[in-house]
């Protein structure tokens, strides 16, 4: 690993929730480790402690040094041999290569091995999930005069069927697709591909919102079942994020995504009759947003009314004046990505090493 690969991995202590979450993002390990200004190793976090912690706070500016791991497991240079065989035995995934002096000079990482079932995990075979791909996209115009937005090309793959196909790799066999505007398209193309999982469609007479087709769904779910937009691809742990529902005692999750927004101009920082306080040069404002993806337990279903044009905030509203356990999931702003509109469908194909025409 060259200085400037190596650079991505590392970050000083004093550094905020949203810096590490963002280098993360460029590494694309989930783990960080922190060094001083000698570079020598002082601790490690991953995004599942960035993750409890934001669950338990909220609060992205505060200094990683608070949640990180300060025993982290490390090798020596002359260690190395021994360094898969460390990783196995303590079940962590990346080690830091130190010299004598305790300076990290390279990262290794343990050996793939593909398994069918990985330690621990939580097969979501059983588990329903809805794929809201009833509307029209609109922001998507000219494309989806032509054809609907479950059925745009990402690389030449359709939106909606890599959708599944990350499901399916968690398991899931039991689809429901609600569908309204060319319809007929979107299930001709499903039945032509061949699959190893089912999809039952929930046909919308008129535009129901986001969460108002699944009163329209007639089975009776037994346990939480996950609702998706057609327009979006969640990169994440999905039984980690399901196991989170179960244990947390929500009744509903959000999936929430980092979002950065810096703001172009220098900003003014004011007081009375007009005093200037400060100013702020290009100032990055941080906040989580609804990525469009829910998990619910069964009994919301029969919450939502029927007939009626009702969105998936309106159901999250319901329930924050009932006092009743609304929760989130964070994940990083690029472990999010949204095809509803063309510069973010060009970003999606660029993360995900396609061929953008």
């Amino acid at each position: 690993m060259d200085v400037e690969q190596l650079m991505t991995f590392l970050i000083s202590p004093e550094r905020t929730i949203v810096e590490a979450m963002e280098k993360i993002d460029e590494n694309g390990r989930r783990i960080l480790f922190i060094t001083n200004t000698d570079r020598k190793l002082i601790g490690a976090i991953t995004d599942g402690d960035i993750r409890r912690w934001l669950i338990k706070t909220g609060n992205l500016q505060e200094q990683i040094s608070r949640l990180m791991n300060r025993n982290p497991k490390s090798v020596y240079r002359r260690e190395v041999a021994s360094a898969q065989d460390v990783m196995r035995r303590y079940s962590i995934t990346a080690l830091p290569v130190l010299n004598s002096k305790g300076i990290v000079i390279d990262i290794l990482f343990e050996q793939e091995q593909k398994t069918e079932v990985r330690e621990g995990s939580l097969s979501l075979d059983k588990v329903p999930v809805v794929i809201m791909a009833g509307g029209k996209g609109t922001r998507l115009y000219p494309y989806t005069k032509i054809l609907p937005k479950p059925l745009i090309p990402i690389g030449d793959i359709p939106i909606m069927e890599r959708i599944i196909d990350k499901f399916r790799d968690v398991g899931v066999t039991d689809f429901y697709a609600t569908v309204n505007y060319r319809k007929n398209m979107i299930k001709s193309y499903f039945t032509d591909t061949a699959k190893d999982y089912e999809i039952q469609y929930v046909e919308e007479n008129q535009p129901l919102g986001t969460a108002g087709s699944l009163r329209l769904i007639e089975e009776d779910f037994e346990q939480p079942f996950i609702v998706t937009n057609c327009d979006i691809l969640i990169h994440a742990d999905y039984e980690d994020v399901y196991r989170y529902h179960r244990e947390s005692g929500n009744e509903l999750t959000i999936v929430s995504a980092l979002k950065n927004i810096v703001v172009p101009y220098g900003v003014i920082h004011s007081s009375e009759n007009g005093a200037v306080q400060s100013m702020e040069e290009k100032p990055k404002l941080s906040y989580f947003v609804n990525t469009g993806m829910y998990i619910l337990n069964p009994e919301l279903k029969k919450e939502i009314p029927e007939n009626t044009f009702y969105h998936m905030t309106d159901l999250t509203d319901k329930l924050l004046k009932e006092n009743r356990k609304v929760g989130m999931y964070p994940i990083s702003e690029d472990s999010f990505l949204d095809m509803g509109e063309f510069e973010e469908m060009h970003r999606m194909e660029k993360k995900l090493d396609l061929k953008s025409e």
